[in-house]
């Protein structure tokens, strides 16, 4: 069977989910797809994982530890099908993803991203995740009248729920392998992208964001990390209200990671940057916090989100 999609998930020590993560795709009820697993420098035994499950769809390629980025422009390459799914390796789908993304790319066929909603997961707890001006109706499905906008409360574009066209990675050199640590190279491009090119939704959730893998690329030290350069946008935002609202709301995040592990020099960098009209009441009271109030607040965020509250500056 020729595949239709191909799967790209970058590797790097993720031997306690590598299994579940294959198998969420594997088990897929569209079947005409190809996993490409680049395992980039992995030092555990998440190799070993993999060649316990035998399927013909899975190929296994090995390089030096060079980041997300260069393992999935990797994969991409390396790729047989006009269209790219991401997935990463300890993150999980339901068995109907990949059929949604089918039938959302049969629907609007000139698109440059297409995405499916997801769900959060935190050990045991689901919790769901909130778009700004979706339509609730259930298995709604469309192009978005501004990508930017609609991520306003939740980025629409989240790696482990993206399929794009090959050709338009290509057009646009894939991931940014400058970005490091994963440090936001998965949003500039889908910066990149829909600033090009209309992007589709679906609104039900059929992947789910693994909060508490561990070793999760976005848990690296935040000092060590090269960020994407929001700036580089500017000049497109300024004829783009809903761009720029969209950019402080990221360099809101941005400043308070910098907050959290003691950077406050780095963190009020981001935050004079950005026009405070840009950021909700929640978002501007936690911007003048000290550390240790912030602190407090995440530990709160995780302890509610035990109980299955899911609180959240965003909305």
């Amino acid at each position: 069977m020729t595949a239709f999609f191909s799967i790209i998930i970058p590797l790097y020590n993720k031997e306690h989910f590598i299994t579940d993560t294959l198998n969420s795709a594997l088990n897929q009820d569209f079947k005409a797809f190809e996993i490409i697993v680049v395992n980039d420098g992995s030092t555990d035994k998440s190799l070993e994982k993999i060649k316990a499950i035998g399927d013909h769809r899975l190929k296994v390629f090995s390089i030096e530890n060079s980041g997300v980025s260069a393992a999935r422009n990797y994969g991409i390459k390396k790729a047989n099908s006009e269209y790219i799914v991401f997935l990463d390796a300890d993150d999980l789908w339901e068995e109907n993803h990949l059929s949604n993304l089918h039938k959302l790319l049969k629907a609007f066929p000139n698109c440059g991203l297409y995405a499916t909603a997801y769900s959060k997961k935190q050990k045991n707890k689901t919790l769901k995740v909130k778009y700004h001006r979706i339509p609730d109706t259930p298995n709604w499905m469309g192009i978005l009248p501004d990508y930017f906008d609609a991520s306003k409360f939740n980025t629409i574009a989240w790696t482990s729920a993206v399929m794009v066209p090959k050709i338009i990675l290509d057009n646009l050199n894939g991931f940014d392998e400058k970005i490091t640590l994963g440090a936001g190279e998965d949003t500039d491009l889908w910066i990149r992208i829909a600033l090009k090119h209309p992007v589709a939704f679906f609104n039900s959730a059929t992947a789910i964001h693994n909060l508490h893998a561990d070793n999760r690329l976005s848990n690296t030290h935040t000092n060590r990390r090269v960020y994407l350069n929001l700036d580089t946008y500017e000049t497109d935002a300024k004829s783009n209200p809903s761009l720029k609202t969209y950019l402080d709301i990221n360099r809101f995040s941005l400043g308070m990671q910098y907050m959290l592990v003691g950077n406050k020099e780095k963190a009020k960098t981001y935050f004079r940057s950005l026009d405070p009209k840009s950021l909700n009441r929640k978002q501007r009271f936690l911007m003048s916090l000290n550390r240790p109030l912030l602190i407090f607040f995440v530990k709160l965020q995780k302890g509610l989100r035990a109980l299955n509250i899911n609180l959240t500056p965003f909305h």
